[in-house]
Protein backbone atom coordinates (compact mmCIF):
# COMPACT_ATOMS: atom_id res chain seq x y z
CA UNK A 1 0.00 0.00 0.00
CA UNK A 2 2.70 2.37 1.03
CA UNK A 3 5.80 1.94 -1.07
CA UNK A 4 8.01 2.10 2.21
CA UNK A 5 10.25 -0.94 3.88
CA UNK A 6 8.20 -2.82 6.17
CA UNK A 7 10.90 -1.64 8.93
CA UNK A 8 10.12 1.50 8.51
CA UNK A 9 7.47 3.91 9.96
CA UNK A 10 6.13 6.10 7.45
CA UNK A 11 6.14 10.33 8.53
CA UNK A 12 2.75 10.99 7.59
CA UNK A 13 -0.23 8.30 7.29
CA UNK A 14 -3.77 8.65 5.78
CA UNK A 15 -6.22 5.90 6.37
CA UNK A 16 -9.73 5.91 4.51
CA UNK A 17 -9.97 10.05 4.59
CA UNK A 18 -13.21 11.70 3.88
CA UNK A 19 -13.84 15.07 3.00
CA UNK A 20 -16.96 16.47 2.20
CA UNK A 21 -17.86 20.02 1.67
CA UNK A 22 -21.66 21.09 2.24
CA UNK A 23 -23.32 22.82 -0.41
CA UNK A 24 -26.15 25.46 -0.45
CA UNK A 25 -29.23 23.25 -0.39
CA UNK A 26 -32.61 24.52 -1.83
CA UNK A 27 -36.29 25.02 0.41
CA UNK A 28 -37.32 21.62 -0.75
CA UNK A 29 -34.04 20.06 0.56
CA UNK A 30 -34.22 21.22 3.66
CA UNK A 31 -37.82 20.11 3.91
CA UNK A 32 -36.64 16.68 2.95
CA UNK A 33 -33.97 16.89 5.39
CA UNK A 34 -31.70 16.31 2.87
CA UNK A 35 -27.56 17.33 3.37
CA UNK A 36 -26.13 17.62 -0.04
CA UNK A 37 -22.08 17.74 -0.07
CA UNK A 38 -19.25 17.95 -2.47
CA UNK A 39 -17.37 14.92 -2.09
CA UNK A 40 -13.92 16.03 -2.41
CA UNK A 41 -12.36 12.82 -0.80
CA UNK A 42 -13.66 9.51 -0.59
CA UNK A 43 -11.60 6.86 1.38
CA UNK A 44 -7.75 7.78 0.22
CA UNK A 45 -5.48 5.93 2.16
CA UNK A 46 -1.69 6.79 1.79
CA UNK A 47 2.00 6.31 3.78
CA UNK A 48 5.00 9.34 2.96
CA UNK A 49 8.17 8.21 4.59
CA UNK A 50 10.73 10.78 5.74
CA UNK A 51 12.76 11.89 2.54
CA UNK A 52 9.87 10.73 0.21
CA UNK A 53 9.05 12.85 -3.06
CA UNK A 54 5.22 12.00 -4.00
CA UNK A 55 3.58 13.49 -6.44
CA UNK A 56 -0.55 13.64 -6.48
CA UNK A 57 -1.92 14.28 -10.18
CA UNK A 58 -4.99 14.13 -11.79
CA UNK A 59 -7.66 17.35 -13.51
CA UNK A 60 -8.97 20.05 -11.60
CA UNK A 61 -11.74 19.17 -9.17
CA UNK A 62 -9.87 15.97 -8.51
CA UNK A 63 -9.41 16.77 -5.09
CA UNK A 64 -5.61 16.44 -5.02
CA UNK A 65 -5.42 20.17 -3.49
CA UNK A 66 -7.69 18.56 -0.59
CA UNK A 67 -5.34 15.84 0.10
CA UNK A 68 -2.42 18.33 0.47
CA UNK A 69 -4.83 20.79 2.55
CA UNK A 70 -5.52 18.09 5.04
CA UNK A 71 -2.19 16.91 5.29
CA UNK A 72 -1.52 20.31 6.20
CA UNK A 73 -4.32 20.38 8.84
CA UNK A 74 -5.66 23.31 7.00
CA UNK A 75 -8.93 21.45 6.74
CA UNK A 76 -10.71 19.07 9.35
CA UNK A 77 -11.86 15.30 7.38
CA UNK A 78 -15.50 14.42 7.33
CA UNK A 79 -13.83 10.57 8.32
CA UNK A 80 -10.78 8.81 8.89
CA UNK A 81 -7.33 9.45 10.15
CA UNK A 82 -4.51 11.38 10.11
CA UNK A 83 -1.29 10.84 12.27
CA UNK A 84 1.91 12.94 11.73
CA UNK A 85 5.22 10.82 13.29
CA UNK A 86 2.80 8.89 15.07
CA UNK A 87 0.33 11.41 16.44
CA UNK A 88 -3.07 12.38 15.11
CA UNK A 89 -3.63 15.69 13.74
CA UNK A 90 -7.41 15.70 15.49
CA UNK A 91 -5.60 15.22 17.99
CA UNK A 92 -3.62 18.15 18.09
CA UNK A 93 -3.43 21.82 20.20
CA UNK A 94 -1.63 24.16 21.68
CA UNK A 95 2.11 23.48 21.45
CA UNK A 96 2.29 20.43 19.51
CA UNK A 97 0.06 21.85 17.02
CA UNK A 98 2.12 24.97 16.55
CA UNK A 99 5.42 22.27 16.80
CA UNK A 100 3.53 20.62 13.72
CA UNK A 101 2.73 24.22 12.16
CA UNK A 102 6.79 24.73 12.35
CA UNK A 103 7.10 20.92 10.59
CA UNK A 104 4.87 21.01 7.95
CA UNK A 105 5.48 23.92 5.12
CA UNK A 106 3.24 24.51 2.05
CA UNK A 107 4.60 26.08 -1.01
CA UNK A 108 2.02 28.09 -3.15
CA UNK A 109 1.07 28.13 -6.43
CA UNK A 110 1.23 31.71 -6.88
CA UNK A 111 4.11 33.55 -5.76
CA UNK A 112 2.96 36.88 -6.73
CA UNK A 113 0.07 36.08 -3.95
CA UNK A 114 2.32 34.60 -1.42
CA UNK A 115 4.10 37.64 -0.39
CA UNK A 116 2.13 40.69 1.78
CA UNK A 117 2.94 43.36 -1.19
CA UNK A 118 4.19 46.14 1.68
CA UNK A 119 6.70 43.84 3.87
CA UNK A 120 10.64 43.81 2.78
CA UNK A 121 12.06 40.29 1.28
CA UNK A 122 13.85 40.63 5.08
CA UNK A 123 10.55 41.28 6.76
CA UNK A 124 9.03 38.17 5.03
CA UNK A 125 11.60 35.81 6.19
CA UNK A 126 11.64 37.36 9.58
CA UNK A 127 7.71 36.74 10.42
CA UNK A 128 7.91 33.08 10.13
CA UNK A 129 10.92 32.48 12.62
CA UNK A 130 9.23 34.79 14.82
CA UNK A 131 6.14 33.36 14.83
CA UNK A 132 7.70 29.60 15.46
CA UNK A 133 9.89 31.44 18.66
CA UNK A 134 13.31 31.09 16.78
CA UNK A 135 15.60 32.49 19.16
CA UNK A 136 16.37 36.30 17.37
CA UNK A 137 20.35 35.60 17.61
CA UNK A 138 19.56 33.02 14.79
CA UNK A 139 17.40 35.03 12.69
CA UNK A 140 20.39 36.23 10.39
CA UNK A 141 22.48 33.26 10.09
CA UNK A 142 18.46 31.16 8.92
CA UNK A 143 18.37 33.91 6.41
CA UNK A 144 21.29 33.79 5.04
CA UNK A 145 21.41 29.85 4.86
CA UNK A 146 17.74 29.65 3.63
CA UNK A 147 18.69 32.20 0.53
CA UNK A 148 21.93 30.17 0.09
CA UNK A 149 19.48 27.24 -0.55
CA UNK A 150 17.26 29.22 -3.03
CA UNK A 151 20.38 30.71 -4.99
CA UNK A 152 19.49 34.24 -4.09
CA UNK A 153 22.59 35.51 -3.27
CA UNK A 154 24.40 37.73 -2.23
CA UNK A 155 21.65 38.03 0.53
CA UNK A 156 21.88 41.28 1.24
CA UNK A 157 21.09 42.37 -2.26
CA UNK A 158 17.66 41.17 -2.16
CA UNK A 159 16.59 41.83 1.40
CA UNK A 160 15.50 44.88 1.42
CA UNK A 161 13.35 44.61 -2.40
CA UNK A 162 9.38 44.36 -1.96
CA UNK A 163 8.02 41.91 -3.74
CA UNK A 164 6.99 43.91 -6.88
CA UNK A 165 10.85 44.38 -7.83
CA UNK A 166 11.28 40.67 -8.43
CA UNK A 167 10.43 38.59 -11.06
CA UNK A 168 8.19 35.72 -10.83
CA UNK A 169 10.71 32.91 -10.56
CA UNK A 170 12.63 35.27 -8.11
CA UNK A 171 9.72 35.31 -5.62
CA UNK A 172 9.16 31.57 -5.97
CA UNK A 173 12.58 31.11 -4.68
CA UNK A 174 11.76 33.46 -1.51
CA UNK A 175 8.34 31.53 -1.12
CA UNK A 176 10.33 28.67 -1.29
CA UNK A 177 12.94 30.18 1.14
CA UNK A 178 10.47 30.85 3.36
CA UNK A 179 9.19 27.09 3.46
CA UNK A 180 12.34 26.29 4.85
CA UNK A 181 13.24 28.82 7.25
CA UNK A 182 11.81 26.23 10.11
CA UNK A 183 13.32 23.99 9.06
CA UNK A 184 10.47 21.65 8.12
CA UNK A 185 9.98 17.35 7.52
CA UNK A 186 7.56 18.03 5.18
CA UNK A 187 6.75 19.76 2.46
CA UNK A 188 3.48 20.74 0.33
CA UNK A 189 4.12 22.07 -3.19
CA UNK A 190 0.71 22.97 -4.66
CA UNK A 191 1.63 23.62 -8.58
CA UNK A 192 5.01 25.29 -7.62
CA UNK A 193 5.63 26.21 -11.14
CA UNK A 194 2.54 26.74 -12.68
CA UNK A 195 2.37 30.29 -12.96
CA UNK A 196 5.95 30.51 -14.07
CA UNK A 197 7.68 30.97 -17.28
CA UNK A 198 8.60 27.83 -19.18
CA UNK A 199 12.37 29.41 -19.20
CA UNK A 200 12.67 29.71 -15.27
CA UNK A 201 10.48 26.22 -13.89
CA UNK A 202 13.62 23.93 -14.48
CA UNK A 203 15.55 26.22 -11.86
CA UNK A 204 12.79 25.86 -8.99
CA UNK A 205 12.22 22.70 -9.53
CA UNK A 206 15.77 21.59 -9.64
CA UNK A 207 15.79 24.05 -6.09
CA UNK A 208 12.78 22.05 -4.65
CA UNK A 209 14.38 18.38 -5.52
CA UNK A 210 17.96 19.69 -3.77
CA UNK A 211 16.50 21.26 -0.84
CA UNK A 212 14.54 17.54 -0.18
CA UNK A 213 17.88 15.67 -0.82
CA UNK A 214 19.89 17.43 1.57
CA UNK A 215 17.48 18.01 4.40
CA UNK A 216 15.97 14.39 4.28
CA UNK A 217 12.18 15.75 4.48
CA UNK A 218 9.14 14.53 2.47
CA UNK A 219 7.72 16.32 -0.19
CA UNK A 220 4.46 15.89 -1.74
CA UNK A 221 4.03 17.51 -5.24
CA UNK A 222 0.54 18.51 -6.83
CA UNK A 223 0.04 18.94 -10.06
CA UNK A 224 -1.94 18.19 -13.00
CA UNK A 225 1.71 17.23 -15.30
CA UNK A 226 3.15 14.20 -15.51
CA UNK A 227 5.63 15.59 -17.49
CA UNK A 228 7.07 18.06 -14.69
CA UNK A 229 6.48 14.86 -11.92
CA UNK A 230 8.29 12.63 -14.08
CA UNK A 231 10.81 15.52 -12.96
CA UNK A 232 10.74 15.06 -9.61
CA UNK A 233 9.41 12.30 -8.10
CA UNK A 234 10.21 8.66 -7.55
CA UNK A 235 6.59 7.82 -6.67
CA UNK A 236 2.78 9.20 -8.44
CA UNK A 237 -0.83 8.52 -7.58
CA UNK A 238 -3.63 9.46 -9.60
CA UNK A 239 -6.33 11.04 -8.20
CA UNK A 240 -10.40 11.01 -10.18
CA UNK A 241 -13.02 12.69 -8.05
CA UNK A 242 -11.83 12.44 -4.87
CA UNK A 243 -10.45 8.33 -5.36
CA UNK A 244 -6.65 7.13 -5.77
CA UNK A 245 -7.25 5.05 -9.03
CA UNK A 246 -3.78 4.15 -9.51
CA UNK A 247 -0.27 4.68 -7.56
CA UNK A 248 3.31 3.30 -8.29
CA UNK A 249 7.04 4.47 -8.84
CA UNK A 250 6.59 7.47 -11.30
CA UNK A 251 8.61 5.67 -14.37
CA UNK A 252 6.80 2.21 -14.36
CA UNK A 253 3.49 4.46 -14.40
CA UNK A 254 4.12 6.59 -17.21
CA UNK A 255 5.73 3.91 -18.89
CA UNK A 256 2.81 0.97 -18.64
CA UNK A 257 -0.05 3.37 -16.98
CA UNK A 258 -3.10 0.28 -15.87
CA UNK A 259 -5.64 2.16 -15.86
CA UNK A 260 -8.01 3.81 -18.68
CA UNK A 261 -7.44 7.76 -17.15
CA UNK A 262 -3.94 7.05 -16.34
CA UNK A 263 -3.39 6.43 -19.65
CA UNK A 264 -5.11 9.69 -21.25
CA UNK A 265 -3.02 11.57 -18.80
CA UNK A 266 -0.31 10.08 -19.99
CA UNK A 267 -1.25 10.45 -23.63
CA UNK A 268 -1.86 13.90 -22.91
CA UNK A 269 2.00 14.73 -22.46
CA UNK A 270 3.47 12.85 -25.36
CA UNK A 271 6.73 14.53 -24.85
CA UNK A 272 9.05 13.84 -22.00
CA UNK A 273 9.15 17.65 -21.28
CA UNK A 274 8.65 20.21 -18.37
CA UNK A 275 5.26 22.23 -19.77
CA UNK A 276 2.02 23.14 -17.80
CA UNK A 277 -0.33 23.20 -21.07
CA UNK A 278 -3.75 22.27 -19.71
CA UNK A 279 -5.22 21.11 -23.04
CA UNK A 280 -8.43 18.30 -22.90
CA UNK A 281 -7.73 14.72 -22.39
CA UNK A 282 -7.84 12.12 -25.26
CA UNK A 283 -10.94 10.85 -23.11
CA UNK A 284 -14.35 11.62 -23.54
CA UNK A 285 -16.81 14.04 -21.27
CA UNK A 286 -15.41 16.12 -18.04
CA UNK A 287 -15.45 15.64 -14.56
CA UNK A 288 -18.64 16.87 -14.13
CA UNK A 289 -19.95 13.92 -15.81
CA UNK A 290 -20.18 11.75 -13.29
CA UNK A 291 -23.25 8.98 -12.38
CA UNK A 292 -24.23 8.86 -8.63
CA UNK A 293 -24.35 5.85 -6.53
CA UNK A 294 -22.76 2.71 -6.90
CA UNK A 295 -20.26 1.83 -9.95
CA UNK A 296 -16.64 2.85 -10.92
CA UNK A 297 -17.08 6.88 -11.18
CA UNK A 298 -14.80 7.12 -14.21
CA UNK A 299 -16.99 4.91 -16.16
CA UNK A 300 -19.19 7.23 -18.52
CA UNK A 301 -15.84 8.67 -19.91
CA UNK A 302 -14.10 5.34 -19.79
CA UNK A 303 -13.61 3.27 -23.04
CA UNK A 304 -13.09 0.15 -21.92
CA UNK A 305 -16.13 0.43 -19.29
CA UNK A 306 -18.46 -2.88 -19.06
CA UNK A 307 -21.11 -4.11 -17.08
CA UNK A 308 -19.57 -4.47 -14.10
CA UNK A 309 -18.18 -0.65 -13.96
CA UNK A 310 -21.66 -0.26 -13.47
CA UNK A 311 -22.61 -1.87 -10.76
CA UNK A 312 -19.51 -1.84 -8.53
CA UNK A 313 -17.01 0.79 -7.05
CA UNK A 314 -13.82 -0.81 -7.84
CA UNK A 315 -11.48 -0.99 -4.77
CA UNK A 316 -7.54 -0.26 -5.21
CA UNK A 317 -5.65 -3.36 -4.75
CA UNK A 318 -1.98 -4.23 -5.32
CA UNK A 319 -1.22 -5.84 -8.68
CA UNK A 320 2.51 -6.22 -8.80
CA UNK A 321 5.04 -4.70 -5.84
CA UNK A 322 4.51 -0.70 -5.06
CA UNK A 323 2.00 -0.95 -8.17
CA UNK A 324 -2.06 -0.65 -6.84
CA UNK A 325 -4.74 0.20 -9.35
CA UNK A 326 -8.56 0.50 -8.84
CA UNK A 327 -9.85 -0.67 -11.98
CA UNK A 328 -12.00 -3.86 -13.03
CA UNK A 329 -10.26 -4.57 -16.14
CA UNK A 330 -7.54 -6.63 -16.19
CA UNK A 331 -4.21 -5.41 -15.87
CA UNK A 332 -2.90 -7.56 -18.69
CA UNK A 333 -5.96 -6.62 -21.21
CA UNK A 334 -5.04 -2.87 -20.08
CA UNK A 335 -1.88 -3.50 -20.88
CA UNK A 336 -2.61 -4.80 -24.65
CA UNK A 337 -5.14 -2.46 -25.31
CA UNK A 338 -1.82 0.46 -24.56
CA UNK A 339 -0.07 -1.52 -26.94
CA UNK A 340 -2.50 -1.42 -29.56
CA UNK A 341 -3.18 2.20 -29.08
Amino acid sequence: MNGLPSNERALIELRDVVKHFPVSRSLGEIVRGRRPAVRALDGVSLDIGAGDAVAVVGESGCGKTTLGRLMLKLVEPTDGSITFDGSALSELGGEPLRAFRRQAQLVFQNPFDALNPRFTIRRALTEPLHNFGVPRSEHAVRIEAAMQRVHLLPAVAWLDRRPHELSGGQLQRVVLARALLPEPRLIVADEPVSMLDVSVRAGILNLLRAARDALGLAAIYISHDLALIRYVCERTLVMYLGRVVEEGPTAELIAAPLHPYTRALVAAVPVPRVRQDRGALPIRGGLGETPDGAGCPFRVRCPHAFDRCSAETPALRELAAGRRVACHLDAMAVKRSNNSA
